[in-house]
């Protein structure tokens, strides 16, 4: 035999809370109950998912596996039934979005007027990660679609949203802060650059920079936020490279700051919205890929 799909449900809301008894309650069931349907699941696969143990319930290496497989099918359910009440046309129920932290915060408030007005019956699931950490969510089926950089993740289909340029932040006393123009890469040389820590492909883009300009990444601190770097920048901890949108919503508040972009073709980045291949929702990713791409490039064309 093989395990039902309520026992699949079961094996990932044990793995995800990590007891017996929160997954119960999450779904509405008695401990008793679905501890029994686990260990019969179990028994059909002739594996064993879970450790038991009074630290509650750990994944084996071969139930992590089996988890892993158990989102994807559940997911594809899901799939299903979300293209059958939608008739094939737009996105229909829950959808869980991925994001950049250096995107999602910035666009996802401004486009919210045209979500509802385009999908009513969308319910956005929205979280933040790493670019590393969204490619894994969307490949075991943690996650639909992800606004993120498409050469990051691959085999995948995807949808141009954006392209924008990276601007530096120095505070008012820099010799930098003289002007407020494009600034060449050689402007940077020798200088120590703020950006966020490993697993972005925001610090990888630049680093590349840096060392095109014959500047350094600042060993002395790495910046968990884009604010973050912005303050630590008006402290005069180095030089903040930032995205334009970023500039465009947030920074540009800031009058303690001055931004001027880097003029270099290496100095940009495209963003895209980003899924499975073969995913049943294409066509309402695609339609949902001109909605956050015309609130992108709004918001960037009246900077």
């Amino acid at each position: 035999m093989r395990p039902t799909l309520r026992q699949l449900q079961y094996l990932v809301a044990t793995a995800e809370t990590g007891r017996f008894s929160d997954a119960a309650e999450q779904l509405h069931v008695s401990q008793p109950s679905l501890s029994a349907q686990i260990a019969e699941a179990e028994a059909h696969l002739g594996v064993i998912v879970f450790e038991r143990g009074r630290y509650g319930a750990r994944l084996t290496p071969l139930g992590a596996e089996i988890v892993r497989r158990a989102r994807y099918v559940l997911r594809q359910m899901e799939d299903m039934q979300s293209i059958a009440k939608s008739g094939g046309m737009g996105l229909y129920g829950r959808v869980r979005l991925g994001a950049l932290p250096t995107i999602g915060p910035y666009l996802l408030p401004r486009a919210t007027a045209a979500l509802h007005r385009d999908f009513p019956d969308l319910r956005l699931s929205i979280r933040e990660e790493s670019t590393v950490e969204l490619q894994e969510k969307l490949t075991d089926g943690q996650m639909d679609v992800l606004i993120s950089t498409p050469e990051d993740h691959s085999p995948t289909e995807s949808a141009h949203l954006f392209k924008e340029s990276l601007w530096i932040a120095v505070p008012g006393d820099d010799p930098l802060a003289a002007d407020t123009g494009p600034i060449g890469l050689d402007q940077l040389a020798g200088r120590p650059v703020l950006t966020l820590g490993m697993g972005h492909r925001l610090t990888s883009l630049v680093s590349e920079l840096a060392h095109a300009a014959g500047a350094f990444i600042s060993t002395d601190y790495e910046g968990t936020s884009l604010d973050a770097i912005r303050h630590m920048a008006a402290l005069g901890a180095g030089v903040a490279v930032l995205p334009q949108l970023y500039v465009t919503c947030e920074a540009r508040r800031d009058d303690v700051l001055v931004y001027r972009r880097i003029d270099t073709p290496s100095a940009e980045r495209n963003i895209a919205l980003v899924w499975r291949q073969g995913s049943p929702l294409t066509d309402g990713f695609r339609q949902l890929a001109s909605v956050l791409g015309s609130a992108a490039n709004s918001l960037l064309d009246s900077a």
